[in-house]
C-alpha cells in the first residue's frame, strides 16, 4: 500500500533537514572561533614585471589568552609564507621560489591603539578587528625565485601562515614545549599543483 505525504508534511521535513545541516557545518566554526585559529579562505598567483606575485585571504581569530598577551604587551609575529617546489620523483623536491613575511601585531594600552608593522612599516587601528583584517589581506607579495622557473611546467605551491612561536618570550615559549595549545596558531600547509601563468616583462605592450 502507498502512502502519501501531504506537501505542507514534506517542506516542514525539508526545513527541519536544513535545518540539521546548517548546525552540522557551523557548529565546527563557532568552536574553531571559540578556540582561534587561522584559515585560508583564497589564494590567486599571478604573473608580475618579470616575475610573480600572490594574492591571499586569511580568516584570523585570536583564543582569549592571545588577547589577554597582547593587551599586556607582548607583541605577536605572524609569518606568511609561499614555497614554489619542483617535485623530482629521483631526489628531494626542489624550492624554486618562495615569499616569507613576518607582521607584529602590538597593543598600546596608552592610546588604546592597535599597530600591525611589517619592517619599517606600521599601521595603526581602533579595534582588534580592524587589525586583523589588515593582517588577513595579504596583496601584491612578490615571490622570489631562486632558480630558473619554467613556463608550462607543473609546480606544487605550499601556503601557510602561523604565529611564530619563537619569537614570543621565552616563558611563553616554555608553554608551548609543555603541550599548551593555546599559543599554536597555524593554517597548516595547503598544498595545490598548478602550471604558471605566462611570465610578464618590464616594457613589453602587452595588457
Amino acid at each position: 500500500m502507498l502512502c502519501f505525504t501531504k506537501p505542507e508534511s514534506i517542506v516542514r521535513l525539508l526545513r527541519a533537514g536544513m535545518i540539521t545541516l546548517l548546525t552540522v557545518l557551523v557548529s565546527p566554526m563557532a568552536t574553531a572561533q571559540a578556540e582561534g585559529g587561522i584559515q585560508i579562505t583564497s589564494i590567486k598567483l599571478e604573473a608580475a614585471d618579470d616575475g610573480y606575485q600572490f594574492d591571499a585571504d586569511f580568516e584570523i581569530t585570536l583564543n582569549h589568552k592571545l588577547e589577554y598577551a597582547l593587551e599586556k604587551g607582548i607583541v605577536l609575529y605572524f609569518v606568511t609564507e609561499l614555497n614554489l617546489m619542483n617535485s623530482r620523483w629521483y631526489w628531494l623536491d626542489e624550492r624554486i621560489a618562495h615569499s616569507r613575511v613576518r607582521e607584529g601585531l602590538s597593543y598600546y594600552a596608552l592610546t588604546r591603539q592597535y599597530r600591525l608593522s611589517r619592517g619599517a612599516l606600521s599601521q595603526n587601528f581602533g579595534t582588534l578587528k580592524e587589525a586583523l583584517q589588515a593582517l588577513s589581506r595579504v596583496r601584491n607579495r612578490p615571490i622570489i625565485a631562486s632558480s630558473e622557473v619554467k613556463q608550462n611546467t607543473e609546480y606544487t605551491v605550499e601556503l601557510r601562515m602561523r604565529l611564530d612561536i619563537a619569537a614570543l618570550p621565552k616563558p611563553f615559549q616554555v608553554e608551548t614545549l609543555g603541550g599548551s595549545k593555546e599559543w599554536d596558531l597555524s593554517s597548516g600547509i595547503l598544498r595545490w599543483n598548478t602550471i604558471l601563468p605566462p611570465q610578464r616583462h618590464s616594457g613589453s605592450n602587452t595588457p
